[in-house]
């Protein structure tokens, strides 16, 4: 049996990810799990999603992946290392690969970021960012409205459009040339974004470069897949499993079939 990639994420953003992952490397079998129960993770403390992230790695790793990708920026910030520190396989978080995206487009050294209260408060888009440019100019707004608006589906739709209005109205006057979507549930909002911007400002995703990484590190440990075993990708999710596959089936054009999990721990209502 082929192994399969494993993509984590608070909820449905993540499928960002798992969608250029299937574009880039068509041979890979992926597994998800959006814990859309206990979504958004953005305002929780470190420690809760850090022990919410050892869980669903925890439950995905019966099925033996080959890798595991927290394809969550707010789980990445706080929980990345700690994961990695626990597992023999390899783990890819989506900061990095979105940093580096940014800096390779960047021509004014002005990138602005927009993501979760987490991963806004954790630094870890700046820190990444002068790890590679150290005199690169950064700034920083969390966008808490915008995950719900995603996780009910509603991102084509005039709500969502005042939503990213009303939050980007300030932050669309500071020069910049970059804008990271530092949430993966940030480009199902894509066109909003872009036109509230306006077209001088380029909108970086981190599912292109964080697929280019998942290639690269499954080459250089001899993971890669090299045959198609047409076998089925599988989605688990720990809320409502009939929104969780419309959002789902819209975003990757697919069929799929949804395995709900039930966890004993409240969400934030």
């Amino acid at each position: 049996m082929q192994q399969a990639i494993a993509i984590l994420d608070s909820g449905v953003g993540g499928l960002t990810v798992a969608k250029e992952v299937m574009r880039q490397l068509p041979l890979e079998k992926i597994m998800y799990f959006g814990d859309t129960a206990r979504t958004p993770y953005g305002p929780r403390e470190p420690d809760e999603v850090i022990r919410f992230t050892h869980q669903i790695v925890s439950y995905l790793l019966q099925f033996q992946p080959k890798m595991v990708v927290i394809a969550c920026n707010t789980a990445t910030a706080v929980a990345l290392e700690e994961i990695r520190s626990r597992l023999t396989i390899p783990v890819v978080g989506v900061i990095h690969p979105g940093a580096r995206a940014a800096i390779k487009n960047t021509r004014s050294g002005r990138i602005g970021v927009i993501g979760t209260e987490g991963t806004i408060k954790s630094g870890a888009y700046e820190l990444a960012l002068r790890q590679i440019t150290p005199h690169i100019e950064v700034v920083s707004q969390a966008c808490p409205a915008f995950v719900p608006l995603v996780e009910k589906g509603l991102f084509h739709t005039p709500e969502a459009h005042a939503a990213v209005a009303q939050s980007l109205r300030q932050f669309q006057q500071i020069p910049m040339d970059c804008l990271i979507l530092g949430c993966t549930h940030y480009p199902f909002l894509r066109d909003t974004i872009a036109e509230v911007m306006g077209p001088k400002v380029n909108l970086i995703s981190s599912a292109d470069e964080t697929a280019r990484e998942i290639s690269t590190v499954l080459y250089h440990k001899g993971l890669l897949a090299t045959t198609n075993s047409m076998q089925v990708h599988q989605f688990f999710c720990s809320g409502d499993p009939w929104i969780f596959k419309k959002i789902a089936q819209e975003w990757l054009n697919e069929e799929i079939k949804v395995t709900p999990v039930v966890w004993q721990v409240p969400h934030i209502s």
